[in-house]
């Protein structure tokens, strides 16, 4: 007997990564966006049926009650919306109010603490760079939030009246011989700096360090190399939370 497919979603303020899996294998990935019509239908389209419907979301309630009723109309399967915990699979939340805390973050360091039990730095390079540090039990440590690339540009370029350019620039650490160069490798050294201080403030043993979101290989790169990419993190969290929750059976 074939298993039904679960569909798993990663929603942020403005559009959502989803994935259909079954048996450990993605079948189809894709992007949703509530205002394009082609995105919606993609996922709409992408299976006839569901074994389960599992959300990871940091938008605000009444986007997920929107995006609740438009899956539940089409498959008739109640999603499940994973909130940050106390403690879960091991790994113990640093927050007096666990549900403060993103439940991006919560995922990401749960993904991580599966596949490597142990002392972990894992950093989120999306519309904020987030890095949080978990130790050898599964205590989270702390963490940090600062800007991403984008916000601190449009920061800038807000804020400022003779911070402007038109020419494009890489992301680079050299010091930079333009306003467009020094913007943006100023933003690079930034991103870059924060996540070097930050493995450095965890001390010794070093933590291992996984990077995911959309800017996980530029960092990467900024940093030489160093860490990981894996830019499923959250889903691999959202995956283990849900088995957690006895919402499917365990992984191998």
């Amino acid at each position: 007997m074939i298993q039904l497919p679960w569909l798993q979603l990663d929603v942020g303020n403005s559009s959502a990564k989803w994935r259909l899996v079954r048996d450990g294998e993605v079948l189809v990935r894709g992007v949703y966006q509530p205002e394009d019509a082609q995105a919606r239908d993609r996922l709409l389209s992408c299976c006839e049926q569901l074994q389960g419907i599992w959300v990871a979301s940091v938008a605000c309630e009444e986007a997920e009650c929107q995006l609740a009723t438009l899956l539940q109309q089409r498959w008739h399967v109640l999603p499940w919306f994973a909130r940050s915990e106390a403690a879960t699979a091991g790994l113990v939340n640093s927050y007096v109010q666990p549900m403060h805390m993103g439940v991006d973050r919560w995922l990401a360091m749960l993904g991580a603490w599966r596949r490597s039990p142990g002392r972990l730095c894992v950093v989120d390079a999306g519309s904020a760079l987030t890095i949080d540090l978990v130790g050898m039990g599964g205590n989270h440590e702390g963490g940090y939030i600062i800007p991403g690339t984008s916000l601190m540009e449009r920061a800038l370029l807000m804020d400022t009246d003779r911070v402007r350019f038109a020419e494009e620039a890489a992301y680079d650490l050299a010091p930079g011989t333009s306003t467009a160069e020094a913007v943006r490798h100023g933003i690079a050294l930034a991103q870059a700096a924060a996540v070097t201080l930050a493995l450095q403030q965890a001390g010794e043993p070093p933590p291992r360090l996984y990077l995911c979101g959309g800017g996980a290989e530029l960092l990467q790169r900024l940093l030489g190399g160093q860490g990981e990419c894996l830019p499923d993190l959250v889903f691999e969290g959202l995956e283990a939370m849900a088995v957690e929750h006895g919402l499917a059976p365990p992984q191998a």
